[in-house]
């Protein structure tokens, strides 16, 4: 009779871990952004002075203003791009960050900020384009959304409200067209130059750093799920996709309960071992215990 342990794909799931370069990330456009916000509403003349020595043109950066290649990712003006610009640095960003680790994830979002920015102010050299400023996080989120495509090929994405789930390929496709009429209605403006650089971007950094032999992990085939290399566990083969993310989030869990009685064993003098899944491995017999059961080297009854 088959099994029907994974018929019900409906259930509650905690969010990914709120950690490393993910964490960092945040934080600091949050503050950042709070900070022009105070001062927009408290001190206009402070607040625009912010913003303007942060946001990104090409006749600043041609006049060695170079610092804009960088700080405009961190200047956000409209409330709706920077949550949706976080969003998707907290959920893409922590699957991209349990595969690559977070000191790369932290060079990924650097790096495709800068040669995004880069990469718009030489091609306004080429003509009248790349007029305008430039500000937000939106090139870095496209450069994580190439890498996660890049990383997981297979896997789809759900996105709010739809109750559906998208291949990852699509909406690589869907957000470079949505761009590139942006861009073409604005007459080449450079924010949306840069915005679309971002996906590129992403995409020359993952084909230079992730090429490096030992780097790369496979996108497809070995059996290695999305929730599974987001809480750094191994996943079961040939689960759905629903049930992978949900016992990679029990997985996880369960590893830090097993931590958490380590050290609570350790404080009463006692020694406990877990594996690196969190599964019992056994523990010190003390010499109470050895004069209690005799010659007996037997552990804990688990």
């Amino acid at each position: 009779m088959p099994s029907n342990r994974y018929r019900n794909d409906s259930f509650t799931m905690g969010l990914p871990p709120f950690a490393g370069a993910v964490r960092a990330i945040i934080l600091v456009s949050t503050a950042i952004y709070v900070l022009i916000l105070l001062s927009n509403a408290f001190a206009p003349s402070l607040g625009q002075m912010l913003i303007g020595l942060g946001v990104l043109s090409a006749d600043t950066v041609l006049h060695g203003q170079v610092w804009r290649l960088l700080t405009y990712g961190f200047i956000n003006v409209d409330p709706l791009n920077f949550v949706l610009s976080m969003a998707g640095v907290y959920f893409l960003g922590s699957a991209v960050q349990g595969a690559i680790g977070s000191r790369r994830f932290a060079e990924l979002y650097i790096s495709s900020l800068v040669v995004a920015a880069a990469l718009g102010c030489l091609i306004s050299l080429v003509g009248p384009v790349g007029n305008g400023p430039a500000y937000g996080a939106g090139p870095a989120t496209n450069a994580i959304l190439m890498a996660f495509f890049l990383l997981y090929r297979n896997q789809s994405i759900m996105i709010f409200p739809l109750p559906i789930q998208i291949p990852a390929k699509y909406i690589v496709i869907f957000t470079a067209a949505i761009e590139v009429a942006y861009l073409l209605l604005s007459r080449f403006a450079l924010f949306y130059l840069v915005l679309l650089s971002g996906l590129l971007a992403g995409y020359f950094w993952f084909s230079v750093r992730m090429s490096q032999r030992g780097s790369r992990q496979p996108a497809m085939g070995l059996g290695r799920g999305l929730s599974d290399r987001m809480y750094a566990v191994a996943p079961a083969r040939r689960e759905p996709f629903l049930a992978r993310m949900k016992n990679g989030y029990h997985r996880w869990k369960r590893r830090r309960m097993a931590k958490k009685f380590e050290v609570y064993m350790r404080k009463h003098d006692r020694s406990v071992y877990f594996d690196e899944h969190g599964n019992y491995k056994g523990h010190e017999i003390t010499e109470e215990e050895k004069k209690a059961d005799g010659d007996s080297k037997g552990g804990w009854v688990n």
